[in-house]
C-alpha cells in the first residue's frame, strides 16, 4: 500500500478522486498552529467517507520514513498508471493541440515532483515516464509536486524511444532539449501537437532517443554554467510553449498565422 504524506498532498489526492484512500491516519498530539488545516483536512475526509484514524506522531514518522509528515499520512491503494493510447486518444486541451512531456532517464524524486507540478500548472495533457531510469511515483515525489502528481495523466512505457516513434505517426512533433541544440527554445512554434523530451540530470537524452527526436532546443546561458536544472530547464520550456499557445487563442483569426511545414530531425 501506498503512503501519501503532507496536507496539501494529502487534500490533493482526496479532491483528485484518482485513486482509493484506505484511510488516513493524523497526529494525536496537535500542534496549535496546525489545527485549523488538520480539522479542516478530517471534514473533507469525512465528506468523502474515508476513514480517519488518530497515531501517535513518532508513529507517523514511521510510516512516512520521515518527520516532514506535519502530522498527516495517507494510505492508498496502488496507483494504476495509463498506457501511451489513454494519452493520445483524450481529447487535447483549449489550444486544440496536445502537448506531451516525456521524462528519458530522470531519477531524483524532487526534480519529479516538480516537473509534474509544472506540467500540471502549465496545461501538459500527459506525461511519459519509461520503466526502467526513472524515479517511481512515491510520497517524496508527491510532497515535491505539492499534490499535482495526483492531477496529471501519467503512462508507462517499456521503451521510451518506441513509444517516441508511435507519437511521430500520429504527427506529434518530438522535442528534445539539449545544450548543443539549435535553435533556442523560444524560437521553436509550439502552437502544433508535440511532446516535449527531458534528459536525466547527468548525462542528459541518451543517445537513441536523441536521435528520435524531430528537433533538438538549446536553452541559452549566459553564465559560467553550461545548463539548468532539468526541472527549472523543463519549467522554462513549457511556460514558453504555454505562452505562446495562450497568445493564438487571444488573437482574432485574421491575425492567427498558418503553421508552416517543418522537416525534423528524425523524420
Amino acid at each position: 500500500m501506498d503512503v501519501l504524506y503532507g496536507l496539501h498532498p494529502v487534500e490533493e489526492a482526496i479532491r483528485a478522486g484518482t485513486r482509493p484512500l484506505d484511510h488516513i491516519a493524523i497526529a494525536r498530539e496537535r500542534e496549535g498552529r496546525r489545527d485549523t488545516r488538520l480539522e479542516a483536512l478530517v471534514n473533507l475526509c469525512r465528506a468523502a467517507k474515508i476513514r480517519v484514524t488518530t497515531e501517535p506522531r513518532e508513529q507517523l514518522t514511521r510510516h512516512a520514513r520521515t518527520d516532514q509528515h506535519q502530522g498527516v499520512v495517507a494510505f492508498l491503494r496502488e496507483r494504476k498508471l495509463l498506457a501511451l493510447e489513454d494519452l493520445l486518444d483524450a481529447v487535447p486541451g483549449p489550444s486544440g493541440h496536445h502537448f506531451f512531456l516525456a521524462l528519458d532517464g530522470v531519477e531524483d524524486p524532487h526534480n519529479l515532483g516538480a516537473l509534474l507540478r509544472t506540467a500540471d500548472g502549465a496545461g501538459i495533457d500527459g506525461v511519459l515516464l519509461p520503466e526502467r531510469r526513472s524515479a517511481p511515483l512515491s510520497a517524496v515525489v508527491a510532497k515535491s509536486s505539492a499534490g499535482a502528481s495526483e492531477h496529471v495523466r501519467i503512462a508507462q512505457v517499456v521503451n521510451l524511444s518506441r513509444a517516441l516513434e508511435a507519437m511521430k505517426q500520429r504527427n506529434i512533433w518530438i522535442v528534445g532539449l539539449d545544450e548543443r541544440g539549435t535553435p533556442d527554445y523560444d524560437r521553436f512554434d509550439f502552437r502544433q501537437d508535440c511532446c516535449l523530451v527531458l534528459g536525466s540530470e547527468g548525462s542528459g537524452l541518451h543517445d537513441l532517443v536523441k536521435r528520435t527526436c524531430d528537433h533538438l532546443l538549446r536553452i541559452p546561458m549566459a553564465g559560467s554554467v553550461s545548463s539548468l536544472n532539468v526541472s527549472v530547464a523543463g519549467a522554462v520550456v513549457m511556460y514558453e510553449a504555454m505562452r505562446q499557445r495562450r497568445a493564438a487563442s487571444v488573437l482574432p483569426p485574421a491575425e492567427s498565422k498558418p503553421l508552416k511545414p517543418r522537416k525534423g530531425l528524425g523524420s
